[in-house]
């Protein structure tokens, strides 16, 4: 499922990983989902999965590697919402650190994630409709000096 590139991006309650007690529970990403499509994706790439290290708070995210040869990708699995992004280097937080979806990355999306490109993750706030986020969110927002729709789904809030 890709997302069209020039329609806006609207987050969905839970982007940013918090919640009210009140609203319920946040959504989950299957894990064991998000398993079989990395080694799905590995195997098409001709490598193999590395490290795989599920979501710990405050991160928002999952994060595997994917190893080809001496190379690696790190393959980013939003805990909340079935988003996959993918990285050079891992790190507690993103900003613009984004890379393009290798040719691989459409597995993700044959299993049901939609497969964010760099292109959308770099995206202003002030052009996507961040309308569900709370006051609250917005605090840690401005608290981080978060500007893009990739620092706000692929965070460390703490």
């Amino acid at each position: 499922m890709a997302v069209d590139k020039d329609a806006a991006f609207t987050l969905p309650r839970g982007a940013t990983g918090f919640f009210q007690p009140k609203d319920g529970p946040l959504p989950q990403t299957d894990q064991r989902t998000f398993r079989t499509a990395l080694y799905a994706a590995a195997r098409a790439s001709g490598g193999r999965v590395g490290e795989i290290e599920e979501q710990t708070y405050p991160r928002t995210f999952h994060t595997a590697t994917v190893i080809k040869g001496t190379g690696e990708c790190v393959v980013l699995c939003h805990a909340y919402h079935p988003w996959i992004a993918f990285a050079q280097e891992r790190r507690n937080w993103y900003t613009e650190e984004f890379l393009a979806p290798p040719p691989w990355a459409h597995v993700f999306a044959d299993l049901g994630f939609v497969v964010l490109d760099r292109a959308q993750l770099i995206l202003s706030l002030s052009d996507i409709d961040t309308s569900v986020l709370t006051q609250g969110e917005w605090r840690e927002v401005r608290s981080y000096g978060i500007s893009t729709l990739g620092g706000v789904l692929f965070n460390a809030w703490s």
